[in-house]
């Protein structure tokens, strides 16, 4: 694909990436609104993104398969069928309420979401990083940034309108998950008569390549004979699985921090992690311009630690600000993960995907922890019940290890010597090498 051939694609891929910031930010004003209607302790409440990100886990390798078989345009289709479909069945679980029948609904609905979405980032991930220069992979993950951050503090705000946090009524939902579901299919509807091109990563079919430092790691990838044999990508995946868990506890996290401070409007405060990220994204794609993306990574993890410590340290009126300083710091992570973790794997390219898609599971993880460190603290504080800023301690050794990614890891088992020799003796050949078995 032509260099120009990349905005249409692209822009399409934005808008889904709207959808999927939407369908997670709902899950934000959910927390506690479930919390209150269902009497929940905070782990269980919390168990909504539980049920979210739990499918990426479930999910994951299917998608890549899935993908490898029908190609990105029909998996993007029926990712936003499902994701439809969960939308739908968030009614149901509400006309069930209060019956603690209708949580587990919800739970389920969620999970159903999940499975649409876990689809639709093995697709739109790969597709983004291959569409254009590789060096320029985490600018344009950062431009797809800005779009699901738009989204992700305006699901909230929309639910606002129908649903009153202080004294939620869970019935009044059925207006805004049918609204949604209705445009989540319409978007459907016309991405099937889109024209949507099918690409693949460069060496992904096994082609000749060329002699450029690029191919030459392609091709090496390409004589690997397993997944498994790329150290760096285990790092990564890792890596990812602590982002996803640290980029989604504070943004879901944040209303519920706002009403235990007895603020008089907590859903507005869902647009302070949001408004972060999309300045940290629009600095991000100048920051790149000048700095490579690990030294990026690193210098933007070191953002988050210093802004980690503030959150535990400070009084809580002013710690909760410090999302947005949170959400600065993560705006280059997600891209800078992506395109350190999966350039350059030739014919591993969507297995990759799949896998990173599974480390998303984080999402899961990290805030039940969360969760569960907000009873412990307000069982064993009864000095400050509703302190919620000491289970922020959580995020610490999360950055600790990006840290580690952005400055040792990402470079683990690439180019030793031996595999050097071993490139440069193929290419030493007159005719171009061809990796098809004879």
């Amino acid at each position: 694909m032509k260099q120009q051939q990349y905005l249409y694609p692209l822009i399409v891929i934005a808008f889904i990436f709207f959808i999927i910031g939407f369908g997670v930010g709902i899950n934000g004003i959910m927390i506690p609104i479930l919390e209150s209607t269902f009497s929940l302790s905070k782990r269980m409440s919390y168990l909504v993104l539980a049920a979210t990100f739990s499918a990426f886990f479930v999910f994951g390798a299917p998608s890549g398969w899935i993908i490898k078989k029908i190609g990105y345009k029909k998996s993007l289709l029926i990712a936003l069928i499902i994701m439809s479909f969960s939308m739908l069945s968030f009614i149901l679980s509400a006309r069930m309420s209060p019956h603690i029948h209708g949580f587990y609904m919800f739970l389920a609905a969620s999970f159903i979401g999940g499975m649409g979405n876990t689809l639709l980032q093995t697709g739109i991930n790969p597709y983004v990083t291959i569409c254009g220069p590789s060096e320029k992979a985490a600018q344009r993950m950062c431009i797809m940034g800005i779009m699901n951050q738009s989204a992700w503090f305006l699901g909230p705000l929309f639910l606002s309108f129908f649903i009153d946090i202080k004294n939620p009524v869970i019935t009044n939902a059925n207006i805004p998950f049918g609204i949604a579901g209705s445009i989540i299919a319409l978007l459907a509807v016309c991405i099937y008569f889109l024209p949507l091109p099918e690409i693949k990563a460069e060496g992904e079919n096994n082609e000749s390549i060329g002699k450029t430092h690029s191919q030459k790691t392609i091709l090496q990838a390409n004589l690997k004979t397993s997944i498994w044999q790329f150290p760096h990508l285990l790092f990564g995946i890792i890596a990812l699985f602590l982002y996803v868990g640290v980029e989604t506890l504070p943004m879901a996290s944040i209303i519920d921090f706002a009403k235990s401070i007895g603020v008089d409007y907590p859903a507005h405060y869902s647009a302070i992690g949001p408004i972060g990220m999309i300045t940290g994204y629009i600095v991000s794609i100048f920051v790149l311009q000048i700095m490579k993306q690990n030294k990026a990574l690193a210098l933007f993890t070191l953002i988050a630690l210093i802004i980690s410590l503030l959150i535990i340290s400070l009084s809580a009126e002013y710690a909760i600000y410090c999302v947005a300083g949170l959400g600065f710091a993560h705006s280059i992570m997600w891209g800078c993960l992506w395109a350190l973790t999966i350039t350059n794997l030739g014919k591993y390219t969507k297995t990759a995907s799949s896998l990173l898609v599974i480390a998303m599971v984080g999402g899961a993880i990290i805030p039940v922890l969360f969760g569960f460190f907000l009873d412990l603290i307000q069982k064993t504080s009864t000095a400050m019940p509703n302190n919620n800023q000491q289970a922020y301690i959580i995020l610490i050794p999360c950055y600790l290890y990006i840290l580690f990614y952005a400055l040792i890891g990402y470079k683990a088992g690439r180019n030793s010597q031996k595999q050097e020799n071993t490139i440069n003796c193929l290419f030493i050949k007159k005719k171009p090498l061809s990796l098809q078995p004879k």
